[in-house]
C-alpha cells in the first residue's frame, strides 16, 4: 500500500510526486511514456527551462525525484481504477494491481486537430496552439488562425503581436461585432472561405489554400485543437468533469481535490487553460493537498 500514487510522468506528475517524496512519502509515479508536448522540440517560457526539449526537462525531473528515498517510477499504463479498502486499486495494462491510499490525477488529455489535410504532420512545428509557448519563434512571419471553437476569435486578436495574422472562420466562427471591431483594430485580416489544406516541406509550412482555390502565404498557423481525457481513470473513479471550450476536464478544487474524496488532480486534465508552467504549478498544488489529507485525515 503506497501513501500516495502518481499517475502521469510529465510536467505536473513530476511536480506532484517531488512534493510528497520531500514529505517523505512511500509515492509511486506511474508513466506511460506518451506526454503530450512529445510532439515540439523545446519548451519555452518554463521558467529556467527555456528552449530545452521537453523530454531532457523531463528526464531531468525524474533523476532528481529518484534521488529521494520513498519515490519509485514504474513505466506502464493505468487500465482500471476502483475503490478498495483505505484507498484505491489500480489494474496495470500487464494485469497486475497496485494500492495507494491516495489518488493524483496526471493523465493530461490528447489533441484532436481539425480534419485539415497536412496539419497533423506540422503538428508542434508550423501548426501550433499556444502563442506564448511558442510564438516567438515564428515572429514576423506570416501567421494564420484556425478557427476550432467559439473562443478562436480570442485568440486571433493575440498573434499580431508576433506577426502580421489571418484569421480563418472555417465558415463556422464569425466573429461577434465586438470581436470583429477588435480584429481589425489589431490588423487582423478575416477570411471567411475555409483552409481546406496546408501547403509546405512539412514540418515547414508555405501557405495554406481556401476552398474557392486561392492560396495565402502564412509561414505556420494557431489552431485549439479539441481536447479529451488521455485516460480513462478520473471517469471511472466517478470524479466530477466540467466542460471547457475544446473538451472536458476534471473539476478540482484550490489543492486539486476532485470530486471524490482522496483523489487529487493536475495538470492540463484540470484545466481549459493548458501551459507547462500552469501544469507544473498545479503539480505542486495536488502534492500538497495530498500529503496535507494524509495528515489531517
Amino acid at each position: 500500500m503506497h501513501d500516495v500514487i502518481v499517475i502521469g510522468g510529465s510536467f505536473a506528475g513530476q511536480s506532484a510526486a517531488m512534493q510528497l517524496a520531500r514529505a517523505r512519502q512511500d509515492v509511486l509515479l506511474i508513466d506511460a511514456g506518451l506526454p503530450r508536448n512529445r510532439f515540439a522540440d523545446a519548451a519555452h517560457g518554463f521558467l529556467g527551462q527555456d528552449g530545452r526539449t521537453p523530454r531532457a526537462i523531463i528526464r531531468d525531473a525524474a533523476r532528481q525525484l529518484l534521488a529521494y528515498p520513498t519515490a519509485r517510477m514504474l513505466a506502464g499504463e493505468v487500465r482500471h481504477a476502483t475503490h478498495a479498502s483505505d484507498g484505491f486499486a489500480l489494474t496495470m495494462a500487464s494485469g497486475e494491481t497496485r494500492l495507494a491510499r491516495r489518488l493524483i490525477l496526471a493523465t493530461g488529455v490528447s489533441d484532436e486537430l481539425p480534419p485539415i489535410p497536412g496539419m497533423a504532420e506540422r503538428w508542434g512545428e508550423t501548426v501550433l496552439h499556444c502563442p506564448y509557448c511558442h510564438g516567438y519563434e515564428v515572429r514576423d512571419h506570416p501567421l494564420g488562425i484556425i478557427a476550432n471553437h467559439p473562443m478562436s476569435a480570442h485568440q486571433a486578436a493575440l498573434i499580431p503581436d508576433w506577426g502580421p495574422s489571418t484569421y480563418s472562420t472555417q465558415s463556422q466562427y464569425e466573429p461577434d461585432d465586438a470581436e470583429r471591431v477588435r480584429l481589425e483594430a489589431r490588423g487582423v485580416a478575416i477570411e471567411r472561405v475555409p483552409v481546406v489544406a496546408l501547403i509546405g516541406d512539412a514540418p515547414a509550412l508555405s501557405a495554406v489554400q481556401l476552398a474557392d482555390g486561392r492560396t495565402i502565404e502564412i509561414a505556420a498557423v494557431f489552431t485549439a485543437p479539441r481536447t479529451r481525457l488521455s485516460s480513462d481513470v478520473a471517469v471511472q473513479l466517478g470524479c466530477a468533469l466540467e466542460d471547457g471550450p475544446t473538451g472536458p476536464f476534471i473539476s478540482i478544487d484550490n489543492w486539486g481535490l476532485t470530486s471524490v474524496p482522496g483523489v487529487y488532480a493536475a495538470g492540463d486534465a484540470t484545466s481549459p487553460m493548458h501551459n507547462a508552467t500552469f501544469a507544473s504549478a498545479s503539480g505542486v498544488k495536488a502534492g500538497v493537498g495530498a500529503h496535507q489529507s494524509l495528515v489531517f485525515a
